[in-house]
């Protein structure tokens, strides 16, 4: 199950992906005289009862009537404005660790920072280039992992029941802010730097989160290449410490990590400038595709 949040015609409605279409779930619910929520965060903070209902929508028979052409379907981020900060988590790969750095750098506990919710945009919307601020402009191609009940101090044994999903994050970093502040959130929050999307795949469609292959591309060139098997800390670590005295909430995201192959890393450094479009593919999932604007 694909969820998608999406406009059509001026109006914002939840949506289910299949094959190259979208159904609009929202308007095939109110044509059934059915309830729905009103955005795919509240669906998602009602859990499973929310996705049972969805497919059993999509299975009905006037389900074909409410199904567009995905072209024709103007996608947001799947949350477009997330409760609070997006969860992030640094240096979660070991040759991503060393090329901002060396071996030292390597993590022997959770590094976490977090991303404004104001950064948030969907797919296919462009990321300012922040000229007049920053030209350290960089991609990092992340797995994010869609908290989908409420819970504090949960256990790794059973963190794996708390997910809802699974999206693509581009974690664009304005580096020489990053440096200069000694911090990691103004450089991580400039507005238009959290592309996230293209939807949220249910867990239930991703039976190993921690073997997918990930793929960042800049103008075709690929940069990133890796696999989440790769990760210093799995998922299971990820939730189990975020929540230690800390509640998770349903909607809650939280992004992995990312591979090496970043701007910053290459010799000399490369970074992001208007004109250019960042793609990243997640195997289960799908792209991301963003390009920076002026």
């Amino acid at each position: 199950m694909k969820l998608v949040s999406a406009v059509q015609n001026g109006y914002s409605f939840i949506g289910m992906v299949k094959d190259d279409a979208v159904i609009n779930v929202s308007a095939l619910a109110a044509s059934m005289e059915k309830e729905m929520p009103h955005t795919l965060l509240n669906g998602i903070q009602q859990g499973e009862e929310f996705t049972s209902a969805v497919q059993d929508l999509v299975n009905s028979a006037k389900a074909a009537d409410y199904t567009y052409p995905l072209e024709e379907i103007q996608l947001l981020a799947p949350i477009p404005r997330p409760s609070k900060n997006v969860f992030c988590i640094g240096k979660n790969y070991r040759d991503h660790a060393i090329e901002m750095g060396s071996e030292a750098d390597i993590p022997e506990d959770i590094m976490v920072f977090s991303k404004a919710p104001t950064a948030v945009i969907g797919h296919g919307e462009g990321i300012p280039s922040h000229a007049n601020i920053t030209d350290q402009l960089d991609y990092e191609g992340e797995l994010a992992v869609v908290i989908g009940k409420t819970g504090t101090g949960i256990s790794k044994a059973e963190a794996m029941d708390y997910v809802f999903g699974y999206t693509i994050i581009n974690d664009i970093t304005a580096r020489d802010l990053q440096q200069k502040h000694k911090q990691f959130l103004l450089g991580k929050s400039l507005n238009g730097t959290c592309p996230m999307g293209p939807w949220i795949v249910h867990h239930s469609e991703i039976s190993n989160p921690e073997n997918l292959m990930i793929e960042t591309k800049v103008n075709g060139e690929v940069r990133q290449k890796g696999n989440t098997s790769d990760f210093i800390f799995d998922i299971r670590t990820m939730i189990a410490e975020l929540s230690k005295g800390m509640t998770l909430e349903a909607g809650d995201i939280i992004a992995t990590g990312t591979p090496a192959g970043v701007g910053k890393g290459m010799k000399p450094p490369v970074f992001l400038k208007a004109g250019d479009t960042i793609e990243i593919t997640i195997e289960g999932i799908g792209t991301l595709r963003n390009e920076i604007v002026e």
